[in-house]
Order: C-alpha cells, then sequence, then structure tokens
C-alpha cells in the first residue's frame, strides 16, 4: 500500500510537477474538468486532488480551502507529493480604487499579514512570486480580453473585522492592490521548498472590510467570466512554465 500523505491523503510522488491550487473545492473539480484524461486522486475535507493533461501536458488540480494555515497543510502536502510549481488562483477584494469587478491581480509579491508564515521564518523574509511563472502568466493575460494588473497584494488573515484595526487602508495607501488569504502562505512555503510560485486572484469588489456585510455583494455577474478568464492564464501558463 502507497504512504500516504497526512491530511490530504494523496500518495507520495502520485501527483504532475505543475499543479493549479484553489480554495473551494467544487471550483477544483470545475476546473478539473478543463484537463483531458482525469482522476480522482483523493477527496479529503477540504482537499480534493485530482490528475490530468491539458495539451497533453500532467497537471495536478487541488484545492487548499480557506485562510494561511489549512493552505500550508495543502502546500506543503502537495510538494510531499511532487509539486514542482503552483499557481493559485483565488478571489480577492480591492484595495485601489477604479479596479472593476471581475479584474484580475497577478500578484508578485504578497505582504505577510495573515499570522502563520511568521512561525516558518522571520518576518525579514520576503513572500515573493517567482519570476517565470509572473512572466508566463503576464504572457497569458494578453491574450484574453480581461481586465488585469500585477502588482504586491496583501494577505491576511481574517475576512470579518474585529475590534482592532487592520493594516488593510495601510496597504492601500503603500499601492497594494488587492487583500486576500493564501498568497503570502503559498510564496513562503514554496520559496522555503525551492518550489516555483504564482498566484491570479479575481476580484469580487472593494475589500470587505470597506464595505460592510450588507453592501457587499457576492457574486456578481462578472466573477464568473473573471474566474473562467484566470483558470485559463493559470493553465495556459503553468504547462509553459520550466521545471
Amino acid at each position: 500500500m502507497a504512504n500516504i500523505v497526512p491530511i490530504i491523503d494523496i500518495p507520495y510522488g502520485s501527483i504532475a510537477e505543475r499543479v493549479v491550487v484553489c480554495g473551494d473545492p467544487n471550483r477544483a473539480e470545475a476546473i478539473a474538468q478543463r484537463l483531458e484524461n482525469v482522476q480522482v486522486v483523493a477527496k479529503s475535507r477540504e482537499y480534493w486532488t485530482f490528475n490530468g493533461t491539458y495539451q497533453g501536458v500532467p497537471v495536478t488540480v487541488s484545492s487548499h480551502g480557506v485562510g494561511a494555515a489549512g493552505a500550508h497543510v495543502s502546500f506543503e502536502g502537495l510538494i510531499l507529493g511532487g509539486a514542482k510549481v503552483i499557481i493559485r488562483v483565488g478571489t480577492c477584494g480591492t484595495l485601489q480604487e477604479g479596479m472593476p469587478q471581475g479584474a484580475l491581480i497577478i500578484a508578485t509579491a504578497a505582504c505577510r499579514e495573515e499570522g502563520v508564515t511568521q512561525q516558518l521564518i522571520p518576518q525579514s523574509y520576503p513572500a515573493v512570486a517567482s519570476y517565470d511563472v509572473v512572466q508566463a502568466m503576464l504572457n497569458a493575460a494578453e491574450k484574453t480580453d480581461a481586465w488585469y494588473r500585477a502588482g504586491i497584494v496583501s494577505t491576511g488573515g481574517i475576512f470579518y473585522k474585529g475590534l482592532l484595526p487592520t493594516n488593510n487602508r495601510l496597504m492601500a495607501e503603500a499601492g497594494c492592490l488587492a487583500f486576500e488569504n493564501e498568497a503570502a502562505m503559498l510564496f513562503v512555503t514554496c520559496s522555503l521548498k525551492g518550489v516555483k510560485a504564482g498566484c491570479i486572484c479575481a476580484a469580487d469588489g472593494p475589500c470587505f472590510e470597506f464595505v460592510g456585510s450588507q453592501e457587499f455583494d457576492h457574486y456578481p455577474g462578472a466573477m464568473a467570466k473573471a474566474v473562467e478568464n484566470e483558470i485559463t492564464i493559470a493553465l495556459e501558463s503553468i504547462i509553459r512554465v520550466e521545471v
């Protein structure tokens, strides 16, 4: 019997070197439908993993859930399973004015506000995407009709605002494009393990903290097309990144 990676329940060495990840298991299953020769590797908790091929290249799709701590379990497990390049396809809230709903953000780096990476490496260590992954995504984005920007995002550990202030307005003033929950975790984990990483997120509107729960538009029509575009960009990119 094959040895199994803890929590995400994939056998060691069972997945492709190129992996696309997302938070939602159902979205992972939908992304997997873009592949050929699809096989279910495992469905454990929020971690659903599929193998297939895209344009003849082996690709794995896997979900990591919401938040940095759970995503860390996913990323470490996928690396143990054989991942050499990981691209996150996610959603985010914008921190800058003038960004439309459905804007795509290609993260070049992430502010480490999530509270988990600090337990792995000192705060002075940067959370950065791999240059060739970013370039591949930019090249792929140019071939779509998507509105996109590349730049720094902020990765936080919360979604709902508490009594304490966050740094979101500060990060907005510093030029961060968006707020999300897992990019810094991905970048730091992959950097420490010698794995390439990238992240693209579709924006569903201003950062939740800025608009509040009653005004937040959870499912704008623009998001469906944006998500399809970012999936295309991720798949077209990952098969072209050298491993």
